[in-house]
């Protein structure tokens, strides 16, 4: 076995298993296609093993590659680590954040906490599309439902549970629920609520919508095109007249109110999401004021007789 693999023919393998498929792995890595196959091969010829079936059709992994992967990304990692720590200055954290809500307050507490680092807010609508940005070195950090991504993805990442947020519904003013303050659960039966449906940067808001309406007869509005920014969501939101499934805390909409759900209470379980291997004193500094908010409002405290898929109480309790 050889000792002298560069780190780019790791990096090169490990984007093309990731993707299996050579155009968004050379995208993905911002090299040319021709380049990345000539990495590829030049690491198959150290190696002496072929990596990846190729076929007109789809690029696959040999047992040989299989084999190769995590022992790649962990090379990886340390490189990532190592290079961190001898940097001549340190670059700026990119955390994923919203306008509203815990991402929020943890951003801006942990900026106030450490005025020194660089914070760097980036929003990203989703965390499935949040991770795929986050492997792939564009974000560094980002919050929510971790066991809504696929568990290949979730072991290449590390997260903090920080909140069991409870969940409600958007209504327009006039709709026949708007009066009540909290909306029960079984009160929603026969209707049809948006929960980003058709957009896969959401994935996992969407699945814990069609969980929690399973068997109580609340439909999901059709898929929709991918709605970018508040001023758009509001805009189609209002226009349309749908209801929505949301958070407790959730941005103004001018002509609907915001009510919470209960009869159980749905929670929305957020953690503070970031690439395995990472150290970055923002990071730090992220992690401890997401820590202190929880403690001080009581976010990870599970209110009794909530809903909450079981899946996702293994991932919150860290099993």
């Amino acid at each position: 076995m050889p000792y002298d693999i560069e780190p780019r023919l790791l990096r090169a393998f490990a984007a093309t298993a990731e993707e299996l498929h050579f155009t968004r792995a050379a995208a993905r890595l911002f090299v040319a296609q021709q380049a990345l196959s000539r990495d590829i091969r030049r690491l198959e010829q150290r190696l002496g093993a072929e990596l990846f079936a190729r076929t007109t059709r789809q690029v696959t992994l040999t047992a040989e590659g299989a084999r190769l992967l995590p022992y790649a990304r962990r090379v990886l990692a340390a490189h990532e680590e190592l290079a961190a720590a001898f940097a001549q200055e340190e670059r700026p954290l990119i955390v994923d954040s919203a306008t509203v809500g815990v991402t929020r307050e943890v951003l801006a507490a942990a900026r106030l906490a450490a005025p020194d680092r660089e914070l760097v807010a980036r929003f990203h609508s989703g965390l499935t599309g949040a991770a795929r940005e986050i492997l792939a070195g564009r974000l560094d950090v980002s919050f929510g439902r971790l066991a809504g991504l696929a568990p290949a993805v979730r072991a290449r990442l590390d997260h903090l549970p920080v909140r069991y947020e409870p969940m409600a519904v958007l209504l327009p003013a006039d709709h026949r629920l708007a009066a009540l303050p909290e909306v029960p659960l079984a009160a929603l039966a026969g209707e049809t609520l948006y929960a980003a449906a058709g957009n896969e940067a959401t994935a996992e808001w969407t699945d814990l919508a069609e969980r929690l309406f399973e068997g109580r007869g609340i439909g999901i509005a059709a898929p929709f095109p991918e709605l970018e920014g508040d001023g758009e969501f509001v805009r189609v939101v209002r226009k349309r007249g749908w209801s929505v499934l949301a958070s407790v805390e959730f941005l103004d909409v001018p002509g609907m109110v915001l009510r919470p759900l209960t009869d159980p209470v749905p929670l929305s379980p957020v953690s503070m999401v970031w690439r395995r291997g990472l150290r970055h004193p923002g990071l730090d500094a992220l992690r401890a004021a997401a820590r202190e908010l929880a403690a001080r409002h009581g976010w990870l405290t599970y209110p009794q007789g909530a809903w909450l898929p079981e899946e996702d109480a293994v991932v919150m309790a860290g099993r």
